[in-house]
């Protein structure tokens, strides 16, 4: 294509929006860099536990075939497989390239690299930095863009919100429609292609734990313009958080990685002191269910055995919480580890904990109860397969969403991880997925016709002022509703009715409850008219694209007549590869949302078989409850109870 140089838009200042841009910059494309928030604040800061590589310097015989194969056990065989292949075999590579970044991971005595374990796997393949990885991680890329910055091949808009992509008649991105935060200032911003690496939806269930900023908006603005949504039922729970009142704070998988263990009283009322109840009043629950994998149980199971004992009303002291207990690594009770190297492995997870609990987890079991974590479905984005090698890293599919010119990296898409993560997955598929996205970029760029420069001016002021205008109709509402009251009744109709535990008649409910919603967010009343640093306006239009999403996300649970992975329905409890061995694909209508299931999961590495764990959830469900809970409602298990004779 003829013409200067080449301009794209990057929407997202996390991992997989760095990346993608230090790529593209490499290669010579002039980049844009949009955030919501400051680069540095980016909700990637937030990931603890480390990132997956099968570097195997423990020489237990890991391998990358062996990480795809945990990765594609752990979705429950809901991913395709190449692109995983892919990533398992980039990831050793990408853990040496930032560790020459400069990131700062925990070295063994010898001077390696420390790798811990996580949930889903029997190896050492997790690579960190202390506790706070993502931090670390995200501060190292974001010293390898500012290089480019000073070169001016890459601007950052930070402050800025999405609102929009430009199509032209043809159907292709042609760049983006942004407000400036501060300014309240619509903007456009021609490009010749355009990266959603925006994130997930957390704030959609409420008890979270996503930062605020972590809404799902920009998925569900592409959605509504065409992009097709893959797998929005399937939404990860954390199993260990603390709940709080604004959100919850995850306590990393880490803790269980290092030798953590989840237990509750065996009499749930026990009144003692946790660290002086005796072994054989504790139910190690995970232990006992899977003596295998133990706490490091993936997590979706993990999640389900603690809502299952607590619904029951095992949990301590009868209520929604259970212990997450590490006093037992310690020299004072026997444990291998001093404070100070706890501390190494863990101090940024256990800081957390003392300072909004007010409980020192070194001397005290940590209380903690399941949130929603992370989507694993997002944007549908396509692939290509090599003939010698997983992907051709030379086409223009490889994360191409169904528009023309709009690619998807991070959590925002969906194509990793199936129908649960695997803990440590998701920075690496940040930084794969950002990589292959610059790859996709590069290509498509070649293949263009016209570039941005060729955007008619009008083109995009339409898109502009109908962006300005939506803005100027919510800033006069003057309804009713409180638009903060509708998303805290929001949060609370999709985590009852499309959170952990699922039936069908809850589903139709909540699907009935958030038409209602749509209708009150539309009526909101918006005190605040300001034309400078307005609050208000942005939460509203916020909140009506996440009810939109939360639409698509229940109607798919609604659709899929199975149980897999983080999706287990009471109605349909078993996984059925014969009819739903496929991608949920998505589109929204004004009707509501519209779904194809014509997508076959490719399988060209390993065949769908059961899981490799003792335990699912109907088996929890049996063990934990009882074989007639489904039935009765009635819990009847003898698991959990009090030793006989002690």
């Amino acid at each position: 294509m003829a013409g200067g140089p080449r301009k794209v838009v990057v929407v997202g200042g996390g991992l997989s929006g760095l990346m993608t841009t230090l790529k593209l910059a490499e290669s010579g494309v002039h980049v844009q860099l949009f955030s919501i928030v400051p680069v540095k604040r980016s909700h990637s800061v937030c990931a603890q536990g480390g990132i997956n590589g099968a570097v195997n310097l423990r020489g237990e015989g890991d391998s990358p075939y062996l990480h795809f194969e945990d990765t594609i056990t752990g979705g429950d065989f809901l991913n395709h497989q190449p692109p995983v292949m892919y990533m398992a075999e980039r990831a050793p590579a990408i853990i040496y390239l930032l560790d020459r970044m400069g990131v700062p991971f925990n070295r063994t005595s010898e001077g390696l690299l420390a790798f811990r374990r996580f949930g889903g796997t029997l190896k050492h393949r997790t690579a960190h930095a202390g506790a706070t990885t993502g931090q670390q991680l995200l501060y190292a890329l974001d010293e390898q863009v500012r290089r480019h910055e000073v070169s001016q091949v890459v601007e950052k808009f930070e402050g800025y919100e999405f609102l929009g992509i430009i199509k032209d008649g043809k159907g292709q991105c042609r760049g983006i429609t942004a407000q400036n935060l501060r300014t309240m200032e619509v903007e456009t911003f021609p490009a010749d292609a355009v990266v959603i690496a925006t994130g997930g939806n957390g704030v959609i269930f409420g008890h979270t734990t996503n930062s605020i900023i972590n809404c799902g908006s920009p998925v569900s603005i592409c959605y509504q313009q065409g992009a097709v949504y893959g797998n929005p039922e399937m939404v990860q729970i954390h199993p260990t958080a603390i709940p709080g009142e604004d959100k919850c704070r995850l306590m990393s998988e880490s803790v269980r990685g290092e030798g953590g263990r989840l237990w509750t009283p065996r009499n749930p009322m026990d009144g003692r002191d946790p660290v002086s109840i005796p072994e054989q009043d504790r139910w190690y629950f995970c232990e006992e269910l899977d003596p295998v994998y133990g706490n490091l149980l993936s997590r979706d199971l993990v999640s389900f055995i603690v809502y299952c004992i607590c619904r029951i009303g095992k949990g301590i002291e009868s209520k929604h919480q259970v212990y997450l207990d590490i006093t037992q690594l310690h020299t004072s009770r026997g444990g291998p580890w001093s404070r100070d190297q706890i501390n190494d492995k863990l101090e940024g997870v256990l800081e957390i904990y003392e300072k909004f609990m007010r409980v020192d987890p070194i001397e005290q079991p940590m209380k903690i109860y399941p949130a929603q974590h992370y989507t694993m479905g997002g944007l549908w984005v396509d692939y290509e397969k090599g003939a010698d090698s997983p992907l051709d890293l030379g086409s223009a599919r490889n994360q191409a969403t169904s528009i023309p010119g709009l690619y998807a990296a991070g959590e925002c898409e969906y194509q990793y991880h199936g129908a649960n993560r695997l803990g440590a997955n998701a920075l690496l598929t940040c930084l794969t997925g950002g990589e292959l996205t610059a790859h996709g970029v590069t290509a498509y760029l070649k293949s263009m016709e016209s570039g941005w420069e060729d955007v008619a001016p009008a083109l995009a002021e339409e898109f502009r002022s109908a962006e300005q205008q939506r803005y100027e109709v919510l800033n006069k509402s003057n309804g009713s509703e409180n638009p903060y009251a509708v998303l805290a009744d929001l949060n609370q109709v999709v985590w009852d009715g499309c959170g952990i535990w699922r039936t069908q008649k809850d589903l139709e409910m909540t699907k009935a409850k958030l038409s209602d919603l749509k209708i009150r967010a539309g009526q909101c009343n918006l005190i605040d008219d300001s034309a400078w640093t307005n609050q208000a306006v942005p939460f509203t239009r916020t909140l009506q694209h996440m009810i939109i999403q939360a639409e698509a996300i229940v109607g798919g649970a609604i659709e899929r007549q199975e149980s897999r992975g983080a999706h287990f329905k009471m109605d349909t409890p078993e996984r059925d590869d014969d009819k739903w061995l496929c991608t949920t694909k998505c589109t929204y209508t004004a009707q509501g949302p519209k779904y194809d299931f014509s997508e076959k999961i490719e399988c060209n590495y390993i065949s769908p078989r059961p899981r490799k764990y003792k335990i699912n959830q109907i088996k929890v469900v049996n063990m934990v409850m009882g074989e007639k809970y489904l039935e009765t409602g009635v819990a009847d298990s003898k698991m959990g109870q009090p030793v006989a004779g002690v």
